[in-house]
């Protein structure tokens, strides 16, 4: 999940750049097929596509659809959202998640863990509100920024329907059947917007970001975060969440971007005390 992390922020950064110049759905349907090729591959070079894993294929079709719903509301969102507010909204995802972990799985929190999600939300909304205690209360959320929450409103619930609805299947053979069900409703919805999209015409930056999302933010985190839903509880699954708005920051530092203003520093620094909390946790 450490890793997870790292890999989301670029995410936030290049989608940012390439949110405005293409239709969210026409990327996202591109980026499943990619990221299905590639995980397809993989899995047919280890222990191969067990038979049982075709089993009930509504539930690829569930994930897929949740979390293909995600994706689609992340570059709508980035349209207007900077890179950092977006990633504070991402850090909302823990304790939403812990709801979902309760209602999917009956997974219940501990007064530590209830407390650094608490703390979690109270930074990144602190990061989002930018320091403004006023707006902070009244919840005037940007445009940009509400779109985003309902998109990890379904990432949330997808971390325990993970565990729920898997049957032994291995974290690769379980993101395929994800990714391809993704896939094909993303290319169903999106058929007007593809066949619109003048693909040849399209600037670097959103290739660019194309490829960086198919193999890392969705191939390579797809494994990972069903790897670790497998074994945590989904309020940890998602705890790492917490250092998104520091790579994003260091990340459009690199860019050229230069820091935030100083008034977002104490919101970061205290969604990183609420990973320490959780992660220092001794709940399993």
């Amino acid at each position: 999940m450490l890793l997870f992390s790292a890999l989301v922020a670029g995410s936030f950064s290049l989608g940012a750049r390439a949110a405005n110049l293409i239709d969210p759905a026409a990327i996202n349907a591109v980026r499943f097929v990619i990221a299905a090729g590639v995980i397809g591959a993989v899995a047919l070079a280890g222990p191969g596509i067990p038979r049982k894993a075709l089993h009930a294929p509504w539930r690829y079709l569930l994930l897929g659809g949740i979390f293909s719903s995600y994706f689609v509301l992340m570059f709508e969102g980035l349209k207007t959202a900077s890179p950092v507010s977006a990633s504070a909204v991402f850090t909302l995802t823990p304790l939403i998640a812990a709801g979902f972990g309760w209602l999917v799985m009956r997974q219940r929190l501990t007064r530590r863990m209830a407390a650094a999600m608490t703390l979690g939300a109270v930074g990144a909304l602190w990061v989002i509100f930018r320091g403004d205690i006023a707006a902070m209360l009244r919840l005037e959320l940007g445009r940009g920024e509400l779109i985003y929450l309902l998109g990890c409103v379904a990432h949330a619930l997808y971390i325990p329907l993970v565990r729920r609805l898997n049957r032994g299947e291995s974290s690769v053979v379980f993101t395929l059947g994800t990714l391809v069900a993704g896939a094909i409703l993303l290319l169903i919805w999106g058929w007007r917007a593809i066949g619109a999209t003048a693909w040849a015409d399209l600037p670097a930056i959103v290739w660019i970001t194309l490829f960086y999302v198919s193999l890392f933010a969705s191939a390579t985190t797809f494994v990972l975060v069903q790897f670790a839903s497998l074994r945590l509880p989904a309020a940890k699954v998602m705890a790492y969440t917490y250092l998104t708005p520091a790579w994003v920051i260091a990340l459009e530092s690199l860019l050229g971007q230069g820091l935030p203003g100083g008034i977002v520093l104490p919101g970061v620094a205290v969604t990183l005390l609420a990973l320490w909390l959780l992660l220092e946790g001794d709940d399993g």
